[in-house]
């Protein structure tokens, strides 16, 4: 797709939808579980819309909603209410959706999102957000996507989940930037045991409205219409979505020359296997919804005293946590980066390591290598990793002490992973201690220890020493790592300081 180079602003509003992690649904007692391989078993008269079944609020969504406000800086309402939502589609037997309208519990907040992702000197926009509000999930359509294509089926086993709606001001002005916020609001999701954000099972999800600001030849500022590109639900995805829709409003505008047949908002779907956005309906308005309040739910009163206990309660923020170690230990903002958006289990382990080995460098770079590489290898999560934070803080500090070498502290981690559970418990210092002694790994403090290898070394290579002594520095290399191997536990400065000594005299 060919567009113009006409300067442009990017305008994005995202709309994110959150599923709520209860243990049942919002207005009715039947389980909230992700279930494809049973359809349409965890359903009731209520979720399934039948005549005279009447909702009850569950407190707990309303709870976990009120943490996720507080958390986006947002104002709780001592205030709110249920609407209808009117409008008819295939899974939504009630053919209403009960939301918050005029009303939602609560209003305004922001979220801060970095522009850049390398170096230590990032700038962050601040995106506002209009609302955040609570409603009930849909079902869903499963439609046969083979070439007869004729089929499709409804599971109402979603009808009912507790959905968290976080609308965004238009502040957004880049599709790599509305990931990057998709990708914050996730993590703090996460943080806050608000959702589980599986975006693989729809646990989170975004609309995205997306319209451009182009000059025309008169040099007029034209703002394209604005389309809302629904249910995408994969960070690449959104910001494919977005990418494509920038190039083809660019390309319309130009095609038009800004001047427009139909200036409506406009409902697309997004076709992740050909790459396209696609015209799917014209945009509803508010009057179109008919919204009224339910009249089976009564208004809700929030407690001030019952906001201040749940603002206590909030953990501290990814964000904030992100800029504590970065301040208070030190880290570089990438290695901050990388322990925070692996979630609050991994971060809670990297701050214990660091606390008791004294190290929080050596510790990022042990936790962010060693220890998520064998996390990701083994498909673990870190609750189930076969080393606490004790067993590879007390590596760590052998390190610091000089009793291991960096080298010989990874054989003992390695062996600790492959330990067998089920054999003697010891401690984990005692079970380094046999490690260490086992494998001959402790460091070699004493120079003259090494001389004797490093003499038979030097006569079974004779060319290498030739060659160093020639004057080709480079030769050094294959001493040195014959003489490691056979001593584990030298130091490879002291090695190496060694030889030079040795071949100089």
């Amino acid at each position: 797709m060919t567009a113009p180079c006409s300067p442009a602003t990017t305008i994005i509003g995202l709309e994110v939808h959150v599923q709520l992690l209860t243990e049942t649904k919002i207005f009715c007692g039947c389980l909230n579980r992700f279930n494809p391989e049973e359809p349409n078993v965890q359903t009731c008269p209520v979720c399934l819309g039948l005549p005279g079944a009447l909702p009850v609020m569950n407190r707990r969504a309303l709870e976990l909603a009120i943490r996720a406000g507080l958390a986006l800086s947002g104002t709780i309402a001592g205030t709110t209410k249920w609407d209808r939502k009117q409008y008819y589609y295939p899974d939504l037997p009630k053919a209403y959706q009960i939301s918050q309208f005029d009303l939602p519990f609560c209003d305004g907040g922001w979220m801060d999102v970095d522009d850049a992702d390398d170096g230590d000197e990032t700038q962050a926009s601040r995106i506002r957000l209009i609302r955040v509000h609570l409603e009930e999930d849909a079902g869903k359509n499963l439609h046969d996507e083979t070439q007869r294509g004729r089929d499709s089926r409804i599971d109402l086993n979603r009808a009912g989940t507790p959905l968290l709606e976080i609308v965004s001001e238009p502040d957004l002005r880049s599709a790599a930037q509305s990931r990057r916020y998709l990708e914050e609001m996730r993590l703090l999701m996460v943080y806050l045991g608000v959702s589980d954000c599986n975006m693989q099972e729809g646990s989170l999800r975004c609309d995205a409205n997306i319209n451009l600001e182009l000059v025309n030849d008169d040099g007029v500022a034209i703002r394209t219409p604005i389309v809302e590109i629904k249910n995408l639900n994969s960070f690449r995805g959104v910001e494919a979505a977005l990418e494509y829709e920038i190039g083809r409003q660019r390309q319309e505008f130009a095609e038009c020359g800004g001047v427009y047949a139909d200036s409506e908002k406009q409902t697309r779907g997004w076709d992740a296997d050909r790459g396209v956005t696609f015209a799917q309906r014209g945009k509803e308005d508010a009057a179109d919804y008919r919204y009224f309040p339910d009249p089976d739910l009564v208004p809700v009163q929030i407690a001030a005293e019952w906001i201040e206990e749940l603002r206590t309660g909030l953990c501290e923020l990814p964000a904030a946590r992100r800029q504590r170690l970065v301040d208070d230990l030190k880290l570089s903002r990438y290695d901050a980066s990388v322990i925070i958006d692996q979630g609050r289990d991994l971060a809670d382990y990297f701050e214990a390591v660091a606390q008791r080995c004294g190290d929080p460098k050596r510790a990022a770079n042990w936790v962010t290598q060693d220890v998520l590489r064998e996390l990701n290898d083994r498909g673990q999560a870190i609750g189930d990793f076969a080393i606490d934070a004790d067993g590879l803080a007390a590596i760590l500090a052998r390190i610091a002490s000089g009793d291991l070498t960096t080298r010989s502290a990874r054989e003992v981690f390695t062996a600790l992973l492959d330990d067998d559970p089920e054999g003697e418990q010891v401690t984990v210092e005692a079970r380094i201690d046999e490690i260490i002694s086992d494998r001959g790994l402790a460091t070699i403090a004493d120079s003259g220890a090494l001389e004797p290898l490093i003499d038979a070394v030097i006569e079974r290579n004779p060319q290498a020493a030739a060659d160093f002594r020639g004057g080709k520095q480079a030769a050094i290399g294959k001493l040195i790592g014959e003489v490691m191997r056979e001593a584990k536990g030298a130091d490879p400065q002291s090695v190496r300081a060694a030889l030079i000594e040795r071949l100089s005299s």
